[in-house]
């Protein structure tokens, strides 16, 4: 397989919370007016991803994997996951708050719908001043039977609100009760699952007239945790990686780049994925040069040995499914 970095068309979604900062500050192209969601890198049914640039142009996500297997997926990957790709990757904006919601496990998920269950973390790119997020409930200690007493009454004395700005990243373990809240724009790592449980929906309907429908009895089954703990504690380094996540289904961390940096990845059996979260930078692979820029993502393959990179001053989000892995990274003279 010829490793490069490989882009992918943006699959946008429009949503009843959605906003305008995707396309004024992310620059994604779209007549659309709410939209909440831009899916960068999707194996999900009725949602693959086409890629957009170099010698697979045209092809999708699925076409790789089925010709490529383990040169794309990495070895373990291939064995683990056959010819489904494990991660979601998107970035998110909440104009107005998402429904308040929990996201089943694998197992779960497997019984009700023959999917992966939904672990998923989130980095707030930007965020207006009140920003904040739902995660877990004020009391850990009730019975879970309040997710069905839910009301515009007791909202707000039942679930944690915690406020977020840019730089802040959070862990969304399956079970966990949830919701981004109004003026974030968050980027988001999952695994491979559009499965969602609606506990609470602000009572709010569609131009129709019309409520989204809860999920009630689903939730109960798979929250796990009513903790208001989840954010990631990581310190920011000149020249190292720092990691935000590692759990069974991802591995993520954070860098800069300022000047030129290389990464090798010679005892990493496992695809690669950089979100330009801010900045932009030239990302270079086997002599083959694409710039990233904030608000996009590549996909580098994993028989990919080494990645260089150039730029004045940005931050990436790298993500991959960790197996065996040595890693090293260095500034180029």
């Amino acid at each position: 397989m010829k490793a490069y970095p490989i882009k992918f068309k943006p699959i946008l979604k429009e949503k009843i919370w959605g906003g305008n900062k995707l396309s004024k500050i992310l620059n994604k192209e779209t007549d659309l007016t709410t939209v909440g969601e831009s899916w960068e890198i999707s194996g999900v049914e009725g949602n693959i991803s086409e890629v957009a640039n170099g010698d697979y142009k045209g092809q999708s996500l699925n076409d790789l994997i089925k010709t490529y297997k383990s040169d794309l997926l990495g070895l373990a990957n291939s064995e683990r996951f056959g010819e489904e790709f494990p991660l979601l990757i998107k970035f998110l904006d909440a104009k107005t708050d998402l429904s308040v919601q929990v996201h089943p496990d694998d197992k779960m998920a497997k019984v009700q719908h023959n999917s992966f269950g939904k672990t998923e973390m989130w980095y707030i790119m930007d965020s207006d001043d009140d920003a904040d997020i739902i995660l877990g409930l004020k009391d850990e200690n009730v019975d879970k039977k309040i997710l069905g007493q839910i009301n515009a009454n007791n909202v707000e004395d039942v679930f944690n609100r915690e406020k977020v700005k840019q730089g802040d990243s959070y862990f969304i373990p399956a079970g966990k009760i949830h919701a981004i809240g109004a003026g974030v724009l968050a980027a988001e790592i999952q695994q491979t699952s559009d499965i969602t449980y609606r506990v609470y929906d602000w009572d709010r309907t569609d131009n129709s007239g019309n409520k989204r429908d809860l999920h009630t009895k689903h939730a109960i089954e798979a929250t796990k945790s009513f903790e208001s703990n989840g954010k990631c504690d990581y310190e920011l380094v000149s020249y190292k990686n720092s990691n935000l996540m590692s759990c069974d289904f991802f591995t993520t961390n954070i860098f800069k780049v300022n000047g030129l940096r290389q990464i090798n990845y010679d005892y990493l059996d496992s695809f690669v994925i950089f979100m330009c979260v801010e900045g932009e930078t030239l990302i270079s692979v086997n002599g083959y040069t694409e710039t990233l820029k904030m608000g996009e993502t590549v996909l580098l393959p994993a028989s990919m040995k080494t990645a260089l990179f150039n730029a004045d001053n940005a931050k990436l989000l790298e993500v991959y499914v960790e197996n065996k892995r040595s890693y090293s990274i260095k500034r180029v003279s």
